[in-house]
Formats: C-alpha cells, sequence, structure tokens
C-alpha cells in the first residue's frame, strides 16, 4: 500500500512541475548553445490574439455604458477620443515593447536595465506589484462582472438571488481548471469565444445602426441636445478631453498580448536572440486587436447613445453595464438576447485567462531568478494554483464587487501603460531617434495626466495596489532569504590557465586558498600562505592554488562563472571569479573542481572578524561577510554525501 502510495504521490508531484527547468539545483551545467527558438513551434499570432482579446475584447459589456455615464451625449466623442489615443498612443509604444523585449518581458524588462543593484530589483517588484494588481483585478472583476449578467438574468434572478460571490468562485475556479489541463486548450477556448461574441456584436451593431437610419429623428435630437448641453465644438472636444481618463479601461489588453508574446509562432529562422517571426507576429497581434476594437468602441457607444435613453444607463437601470445587452433585447427579441447574454458572460469569464497567462509568464520570468520565489515557481501548475487561490481571496475581500475593483483595475492598467511609454521614450533617446523620442515623450505626457487624474479621482486603486508591491517584497525577501543557501550558479567555464591549475593540483591533494583581494603584491600572497599553514599545520611542501572573487551585483541571485587562471610574481597561482555572492561562488567551484577530477579538493579560509549577525546581514544583501560558515552551508546543502562533500578548514 505504501508503495502504491508513494507512486501516486510521484506521479502528482511530476505532474505538478512537469516543465521545470533545474536551472540552479545541483551540479552546474554548461550554457546551451545558440539554437533556433521553439518559439517558432507556437500558435499562430491571430490564435493568440484571441486569448488577449478575451480581456481586450470582453470591455465591450460594459464600456459603452462607462462612457455614457462618464460623458452623457458626449459619449461618442469621448470615445473617438479613447480611440485617438489606443491608435496613435498605447499601439505605437507596445508595437515598440515587442521590438525591445521579445521574450515577453514587456516594459518592466526595459526599465529594469537602466537600474541595478538592490535598487533595480525594488523598483521591478513595485512594477510587478502594479501588473499583478492589473492581471488579478481582471480575473477576479471579470468573473465578478460576469457573475453579475448571470445573477440579473430575468429568467435566473430569482433562482440565484444572493448567489453571486458563489458563482464567482466557481468561474475562477473553472479558470484555474482549464489552465491546469493545459495552455493550449485555454487557446483553444478563446478563439472559440472571440469569434462568437465578435460575430454577435457585429449583429448588434448592424441592427442598431438599421434602428439609427430608420428612426432618423434620434440623430437629430441628439445633435441638438448636444448643441444646446455645450454650445460648440471646441467645448465638446475639451469636455471628452477632461473625462476621457475615465474610460481607461478600455486600453486594457496591451499588456498583456506582449506578455503572451512567447506564444507567438515565429519563422523556422528564429533564435532566441532574434525572433524577428515572433515579433512580426505580435505587431499583427496588437495591430489587429486595436483596429477591431476601435471599430466596435465608436459604433457600439454612437447607437447606444442615441438608442438607448439616458436614466436606463444609471445604477439599477436595464443598460446599467449592459448596454448592448440591452439593445440586443430590444431589438432582436429574447431569444437572440439570451444567446448574446450566454456570449457575454462566457468571454467575460473567460477574460482571466489572458490575465492569467500574463502572470505565469511575468511573474516565473523575474522572481525565481531573483531568488524571491520557491524553485517550483517555474513550474506552470503549481504557479496557477497560487494565482488562483490568491484571486479567491481577493473576491472574498471585495464582496465579488465590480464598482469596489474597477480603480485598482484601472490603475494598473494605466501604471503598467505609463512605464511602457516611458521605457520607449528612453530606448528612442539611445538609439538616437529624435523623432521618435519627442512623439514617445507626448505619449508619455498624455498617459502620466491619464494616471494621475485616475489616482485622484480614485485613490482606492493606489492602495489596492500598494498592498500587492507590500506583498509581493515582502514574501520575495522571506523566499530569497530562505533561499540563501542555495548553490546559485547555472554553469561555469574555466579558461585553458584555470583547467591547467586545476588538473595539476589533483594529482596530489587539491588545495584552496579564499583570498581577499588587496594589493597583489608578492608580500600578499606569501604571508597569507604562511598564516595558512601555521592556523592548520601544514608542511611547506604542500601546495596551493589562490581563489579570489570580485562581488559584482549582490542582489543577483542566479548567474554562471567564468574562472581565469593567472601567475602572478611567476609563483603564486590565483583563479580570479566575478560573481554576486562570495560564499555560493566558491562552493560551486570547489563542486566543480571535484567533478572534474574526481578528487575532493580542500578550501582554507581564515575567520571573519565582527558581529555574526552583522556579517550575515553583510553575505544577505552585498554578497560577502561570514564566508567561511556559509560556504560550508551551502556545500551541505548542495552534496548530502559527506564523503563527497569539498573539505572546509577555518583559522
Amino acid at each position: 500500500m505504501a508503495t502504491t502510495n508513494d507512486a501516486g504521490t510521484g506521479r502528482l508531484r511530476a505532474w505538478m512541475l512537469e516543465g521545470l527547468s533545474d536551472m540552479g539545483k545541483g551540479k552546474p551545467s554548461r550554457p546551451k548553445e545558440s539554437a533556433p527558438d521553439a518559439g517558432h513551434q507556437g500558435q499562430r499570432w491571430w490564435r493568440v490574439m484571441c486569448l488577449t482579446g478575451v480581456d481586450y475584447f470582453s470591455t465591450l459589456g460594459y464600456q459603452p455604458g462607462i462612457a455614457a455615464l462618464a460623458a452623457g451625449l458626449l459619449s461618442p466623442v469621448a470615445t473617438i477620443v479613447l480611440v485617438i489615443v489606443t491608435l496613435a498612443g498605447a499601439l505605437p509604444v507596445y508595437r515598440r515593447v515587442a521590438e525591445e523585449s521579445p521574450r515577453g518581458e514587456g516594459s518592466i524588462a526595459m526599465l529594469s536595465r537602466l537600474l541595478s543593484f538592490w535598487q533595480g530589483k525594488l523598483f521591478v517588484l513595485t512594477l510587478l506589484g502594479f501588473a499583478a494588481t492589473d492581471f488579478l483585478i481582471t480575473i477576479t472583476l471579470s468573473a465578478a462582472d460576469a457573475s453579475t449578467h448571470l445573477v440579473e438574468n430575468p429568467h435566473l434572478e430569482e433562482a440565484l438571488h444572493n448567489k453571486q460571490m458563489i458563482i464567482t468562485l466557481v468561474l475562477i475556479a473553472l479558470l484555474g481548471a482549464v489552465f491546469l489541463k493545459g495552455f493550449l486548450e485555454a487557446i483553444g477556448v478563446a478563439v472559440v469565444l472571440v469569434g462568437i461574441y465578435l460575430s454577435l456584436n457585429v449583429v448588434v451593431v448592424v441592427s442598431g445602426f438599421w434602428h439609427v437610419i430608420t428612426e432618423g429623428h434620434v440623430v437629430t435630437d441628439w445633435t441638438a441636445a448636444l448643441t444646446a448641453e455645450h454650445g460648440n465644438v471646441f467645448a465638446m472636444v475639451g469636455v471628452a478631453l477632461l473625462v476621457f481618463p475615465k474610460l481607461a479601461l478600455g486600453l486594457s489588453g496591451f499588456e498583456t498580448g506582449v506578455a503572451v508574446m512567447p506564444h507567438v509562432q515565429g519563422a523556422p529562422d528564429d533564435t532566441e536572440d532574434r525572433p524577428a517571426g515572433r515579433i512580426r507576429g505580435t505587431k499583427k497581434l496588437l495591430t489587429t486587436a486595436a483596429l477591431i476594437m476601435s471599430v466596435f468602441l465608436i459604433c457600439t457607444s454612437f447607437i447606444t447613445t442615441v438608442l438607448i435613453p439616458h436614466q436606463e444607463f444609471e445604477s439599477g437601470g436595464s443598460a446599467n453595464g449592459r448596454a448592448l445587452a440591452y439593445l440586443a433585447h430590444a431589438y432582436l427579441g429574447n431569444t437572440f438576447g439570451t444567446v448574446y447574454d450566454v456570449s457575454t458572460i462566457a468571454i467575460l469569464w473567460f477574460a482571466g485567462a489572458s490575465a492569467m497567462a500574463g502572470l505565469l509568464n511575468l511573474m516565473p520570468r523575474y522572481l525565481p531568478k531573483y531568488g524571491m520565489a520557491p524553485h517550483w515557481a517555474r513550474a506552470v501548475r503549481p504557479m496557477v494554483i497560487v494565482f488562483t487561490l490568491v484571486a479567491f481571496l481577493v473576491t472574498w475581500i471585495f464582496d465579488a464587487d465590480v464598482d469596489a475593483q474597477g480603480g485598482a483595475y484601472a490603475t494598473g492598467v494605466l501604471v503598467l501603460i505609463c512605464s511602457a511609454a516611458i521605457a520607449v521614450t528612453i530606448a528612442a533617446r539611445k538609439a538616437g531617434q529624435r523623432g521618435w523620442t519627442i512623439g514617445f515623450g507626448v505619449i508619455s505626457a498624455v498617459f502620466l495626466y491619464t494616471t494621475v487624474v485616475n489616482v485622484i479621482e480614485r485613490p482606492d486603486g493606489v492602495k489596492i495596489g500598494a498592498c500587492f508591491i507590500a506583498g509581493i517584497i515582502l514574501i520575495s525577501l522571506l523566499s530569497r532569504l530562505g533561499r540563501a543557501f542555495e548553490l546559485r550558479v547555472t554553469h561555469i567555464e574555466l579558461d585553458e590557465m584555470a583547467q591547467r591549475f586545476i588538473q595539476d593540483i589533483s594529482r596530489r591533494t587539491p588545495r584552496f586558498v579564499a583570498n581577499e583581494p588587496d594589493r597583489r603584491d608578492v608580500a600578499e600572497y606569501r604571508d597569507k600562505i604562511e598564516q595558512i599553514r601555521a592556523d592548520n599545520d601544514l608542511p611547506t611542501t604542500e601546495d596551493f592554488v589562490f581563489v579570489e572573487v570580485t562581488v559584482t551585483d549582490p542582489s543577483e541571485f542566479e548567474a554562471g562563472l567564468t574562472v581565469r587562471g593567472e601567475v602572478l610574481h611567476d609563483r603564486y597561482r590565483v583563479l580570479t571569479v566575478e560573481s554576486s555572492s562570495i560564499p555560493n561562488a566558491l562552493a560551486a567551484l570547489l563542486l566543480h573542481a571535484r567533478d572534474l577530477t574526481g578528487v575532493s579538493p580542500h578550501i582554507y579560509f581564515e575567520w571573519t572578524e565582527g558581529n555574526p549577525f552583522a556579517n550575515f546581514l553583510r553575505f544577505f544583501l552585498l554578497g560577502q561577510g561570514e564566508v567561511a560558515p556559509v560556504t560550508r552551508e551551502v556545500l551541505r546543502e548542495a552534496e548530502p554525501d559527506r564523503k563527497r562533500r569539498p573539505r572546509v578548514h577555518v583559522g
């Protein structure tokens, strides 16, 4: 029975961790050679567009109503402003982002390159907090909106009264189940839902324009009321610009469009460094989605404004949050209206799929690499479970209320778009493209204005985002602390001289001396050897190889090592290494030397002066400090067999 249970547990673990990379665990390996990018085996760009489209296109379910409430009779004009910002602002920004970060890192990676050390990591964690706000609120808000449509359906209202929380949780669980099954299934579902939903919206739009044409007075009534209320065109445009920030949810979808970029099929000759085909496909994805959405936004804002009485958009009205569904029932009958409702509910539920895909691409790309998440966070299925549970918590906190989550959603969207606009502005300036620099600078100013106005009007969004940021930073630092003693070296390369040193001393007992380089003169190395021999009672016949580690960026967690050998003063053999952490680099080098020669090496240290706790903090933050005991602990974790473990001596 125990064997059966162990086998079942093993199969479950293998299924959960399927596709997990072993980078940073166990033995360091050599880096893989540049090869054709497997991304060209992904999905056609229009299929991936449907995955991002379930988020982007699903906003048609509520965007016309939001525009009507925000702008009133000016809704079509304000929507045209939104479309102009989309096509002339967000679209060129994210087309440039796709060029600059073709592996789906987005603007976060572009900005992170500007900052190093811990300030860079904290900056990235802050942006990841806003990204988590955007993506997770997309999941919870969309599911809550879908459940609202379901609960408010006239045929189901009585049966589902007060069941919105349960329905929302069930929808989120079903979304997680789809991703546990597999990513291809998620894309397939998205293609079907987007195809049906857009087709039904075409029918509603055509029907709406037919009634506008046949009932010609609605247009004249609208224009007359518009002129009476605002006076002239300039006043109309001015008011439309002022209310534009309230329509910012219509910009959602661009960040996820870049985040799922690794799943876009590229050309057969694409490489990981030059995925030109994937970039072209992503640009087609972004452009096509923006054009489709722009046409629908303009058409739907116009027909809903002129055909639906304004009071119906208010809270409690029949068109509140479901303007197009109102027209579908009113002009195409309840049968078609019910079909439209089902389609809207389905796409709103699955709108979280693009957000989930974005989270699965973005978070594992940064947090494990920084040592700020468990190693299993690189696997898809465990992360799906984690994100689903967090979505449960967010839904419970907000009581599945759509309006309560709207501010956080808009803030997350706008902060990410601002970061993208600023990133491409800096990229254009560095490339010496003066025209693009000015253009992207203007776009950045527009999005900064929009973000500031949104934050002033709905400060709850920043508060919620701050909670996500604080949570990510706290969990990340605790994880980094828990993983401090991992090997943390992805691969090791020895130059010819370094290999010669290691092979030579393997004929005897390999003895290394950890040395903190100072003047690097004859006296430094002579005194160090005399001290090591005296502290450890070693005969003068023993010879040594010095190892000197220079700390580069201590905030980095995983990296490769390049070891160089040199002979100083015609006598002393020295191996020089650059790393983010001295103890981890020394442990990795010792294990690599053992595996290369088959002989277990010895390494000699001197005790570090000072408070042990302060020295540990120096190691944690600066990669140096309590070197000797930490090196031994890293070796103990990496090699549980004491007989095969390199020997550590301290004097």
